[in-house]
């Protein structure tokens, strides 16, 4: 497999005006184990079966520096005899220039919508694999894998042993099964995560390859280094597991972090550290989801929220304290930092992959809500560049006078300050006046028909 990675590297180092293109097997933003392990297997997968059109390669989705804060990926690959320097990063080729120039093609892995920072490469996206929620329906060309499973690793070993079981080797199977055992948090079904199909596969490749690690000294392995946060900055321990989420004007991190709420809060400088952090990479929220573990070996999860607005903080909170689908069982923390709400989470099932729709949805409305707003102020402007009694302005200065003479009416004794309407006059032959309640409503609609009227009025007069 190393000679298939370096040859990618080899690739993209050649010209690629004269190749047909690449197959880019991109994982999700976050690059953890499963993103990573999932990327690298199903792009080895296709090297072997796909035809000679565009070449496979797995591309993850973090800058080459910040690889090393990926301490369980790094483990797991040592362990599998695979050299890191061997990989390909997203910084490290151009997407954009290659699917400008017609010669990309995506395939989705443990993700199934792009962020927004690279909307601009939804049409090459040929295929998702991935086991969270269907956020947007794709395009009918393009080949959809989505079931709710343990691990993204767990399907793409169900189409490697469906498709081309010669594929898989040790080295690719210990790969695989040290992911599925991990998301699945050893295959413990109080734990929540795991599924029948993530449990047939694991032990698939057990009775294909008896020589793989022992479970449990595995999981253990890959635990101990996942947790292993020993001389972290605050910033690389949020940037360690991170995902991005954006809507209605705002990005949002939600960072997941291996370590007590209660020491996280304590680190000496946190709130100007996490205002430099959130300033640095634009985010105007951050939700920092902690795990830990008790004395007998429990998960026990909790969560907190900043922002330097107060109306984004307590919105999102009340957002996540209100959520039923699922709920998180929420209850207050005391917070050193007054621009920190945090939370024990007493449902502990509730991994980021459930909170994720919940912070997604609150981001949807927020936008739906600056949709409105935006279109109440464009209502507002074409209010202020028509005269309902004159038509539309298109002067300044002969508005302004109709504007003066209306003042100075409504100054007139006997009229009302805040009308313009005579009153009913005594000898009406009708019981009441339509003017009695003053000027009728005119709605939007109303608005641009007679604006739509006068200009056609205009344009008439105007031809010879």
């Amino acid at each position: 497999m190393e000679c298939f990675l370096r040859s990618c590297q080899f690739i993209l180092k050649g010209t690629p005006e004269s190749s047909p293109g690449l197959h880019v097997i991109l994982g999700n933003e976050a690059c953890d184990l499963d993103s990573m392990v999932s990327s690298i297997a199903f792009a080895y997968f296709l090297s072997k079966v796909s035809g000679p059109e565009k070449t496979p390669v797995p591309v993850l989705n973090i800058p080459r520096a910040e690889f090393p804060l990926r301490t369980d990926s790094g483990f797991l690959l040592r362990e599998s005899g695979l050299a890191q320097d061997a990989l390909v990063f997203r910084d490290e080729v151009d997407l954009l220039g290659l699917h400008r120039a017609g010669k990309l093609a995506l395939t989705l892995v443990d993700h199934n919508v792009l962020p927004s920072t690279d909307c601009d490469l939804e049409g090459a996206v040929v295929e998702v694999i991935d086991h969270h929620h269907l956020e947007s329906m794709p395009s009918p060309s393009c080949l959809v894998t989505v079931e709710t499973v343990g691990s993204c690793a767990t399907l793409v070993t169900e189409r490697i042993m469906q498709k081309a079981p010669e594929v898989l080797d040790r080295q690719l199977a210990q790969l695989l099964y040290g992911t599925i055992i991990t998301d699945c948090v050893n295959m413990a079904p109080e734990a929540g995560k795991v599924t029948p199909k993530d449990s047939k596969y694991a032990v698939l490749l057990e009775s294909h390859f008896p020589d793989l690690p022992p479970r449990g000294a595995l999981f253990q392995s890959l635990q101990n280094a996942k947790f292993d946060i020993s001389g972290l900055t605050t910033e690389q321990m949020l940037m360690k597991d991170l995902k991005v989420a954006s809507g209605g004007g705002l990005k949002l991190a939600v960072c997941v972090i291996y370590m007590t709420l209660e020491a996280f809060l304590q680190r000496r400088g946190l709130q100007q550290e996490l205002c430099e952090f959130c300033h640095k990479h634009s985010y105007s929220l951050l939700v920092t989801m902690a795990i830990s573990f008790n004395e007998k070996e429990e998960a026990f999860r909790q969560l907190a929220v900043y922002s330097s607005s107060t109306l984004y903080r307590e919105e999102m909170s009340r957002a996540l304290e209100k959520a039923h689908r699922p709920c998180l069982n929420l209850s207050p923390m005391c917070s050193p930092c007054a621009e920190v709400k945090a939370y024990r989470q007493g449902n502990t099932l509730a991994s980021r992959k459930k909170v994720m729709p919940i912070i997604k949805d609150r981001l949807k409305e927020w936008e739906r809500r600056a949709v409105h707003c935006s279109a109440l102020e464009d209502l507002g402007e074409l209010e202020d560049q028509f005269d309902y009694s004159c038509g539309p302005v298109t002067d300044d200065d002969s508005r302004s006078q109709r504007r003066t003479a209306s003042q100075h009416d409504a100054e007139e004794p006997g009229m009302e300050e805040d009308s313009l309407v005579p009153p009913t006059p005594m000898n009406s032959l009708v019981e009441g006046c339509p003017l009695d309640s003053g000027l009728p409503r005119v709605s939007a609609e109303a608005i641009l028909e007679r604006f739509r009227q006068a200009t056609d009025e205009a344009y008439t007069e105007d031809r010879p």
